[in-house]
């Protein structure tokens, strides 16, 4: 199946980054290379791209995307390493890093990958293939309770407890090991009227994706690291695709932007802890109508940007 990835947000991307044709760019969620093909065609012969994904196929895809370009260096890793990476690279600091938090639409439409809630396929959902847990393990081996905070915390499922007591009652009869065998069990649980605002199942992989690549850890940390490792003047602009990671992207910008820890009656700030970075846009951008026409896909996402000072 070839790599299918359509970038979204891309024009809007490609400005917030205020890409300078010598810089050096990091682009933490590779893909196909949609975004960084954009960002290469910005940069002269001494700039530089880095492109990194954990998704093997992904890198592929993208070495043949990007042929043409000379001037990239592909990394097969998780951005959780983003700062060893750049040690590695003998790369001090750069002037800007990309995050595109989607799943890429090859993954979901790859059945193999078990993304998807709209296919059968094995319980899967790994990003990086060669990792030891899975859905499948999630699923079949985690406690009641460990199993209703993954759909309660990460899936913002309000029948996280219904559907992880049915997973439990059902694998006793023997292991869930496909994706249509979880709908079924999604859907059994979640009551009829709760079903016509989407698919009943969509909240509970969603939960489940999280857990098995654990996103939302990694991406603490990798926004920490990325904005030390900016120039000033460098940017960071992070894609998201639901509340629970636009919350720590927009929690982490503030907290950098105003980073004072003195009690709100102090005169003035004797902490002395002063702002790493200036927030972009206030708001997050979100796709055009005609774009989320074109690409479904987008409708959800949003995107955040920061400037190192």
């Amino acid at each position: 199946m070839k790599f299918r990835h359509v970038p979204v947000l891309l024009q809007e991307t490609i400005d917030s980054l205020n890409i300078m044709e010598n810089g050096t760019y990091v682009d933490c969620t590779l893909g196909g290379g949609g975004h960084s093909r954009e960002i290469l065609k910005k940069l002269s012969g001494s700039g530089r791209l880095v492109g990194i994904d954990e998704d093997i196929s992904a890198i592929n895809a993208a070495k043949e995307n990007l042929k043409e370009f000379k001037n990239v260096t592909y990394v097969c890793s998780n951005f959780y390493y983003v700062e060893e990476i750049l040690k590695e690279l003998k790369i001090d600091k750069v002037d800007g890093i990309l995050m595109d938090l989607g799943v890429s639409s090859y993954q979901l439409d790859n059945p193999d990958r078990g993304f998807s809630y709209m296919k059968d396929a094995p319980l899967d959902m790994r990003m990086n293939r060669e990792s030891s847990l899975s859905a499948y393990e999630v699923v079949n081996k985690y406690e009641r309770e460990e199993l209703y905070r993954v759909l309660k915390d990460y899936g913002e499922e309000k029948f996280a407890n219904r559907i992880a007591n049915s997973i439990v009652r059902e694998r006793e009869k023997g292991p869930v090991s496909t994706t249509l065998q979880l709908v079924d069990i999604i859907k059994k649980s979640v009551p009829l009227k709760f079903q016509r605002d989407g698919h009943p199942a969509k909240r509970t992989f969603q939960g489940i994706r999280i857990e098995v690549n654990k996103e939302l850890k990694i991406l603490d940390k990798a926004l920490e690291d990325s904005v030390e490792r900016l120039n000033m003047g460098g940017r960071i602009s992070v894609i998201t695709f639901h509340s629970l990671e636009d919350r720590i992207v927009k929690s982490k910008f503030r907290k950098l932007e105003n980073p004072c820890t003195c009690p709100p009656n102090f005169p003035i700030c004797v902490c002395n802890k002063k702002p790493v970075i200036k927030i972009i846009n206030k708001k997050p951008i979100i796709p055009a109508q005609e774009e989320m026409e074109k690409n479904p896909r987008s409708k959800s996402s949003k995107l955040r940007t920061a400037e190192k000072i």
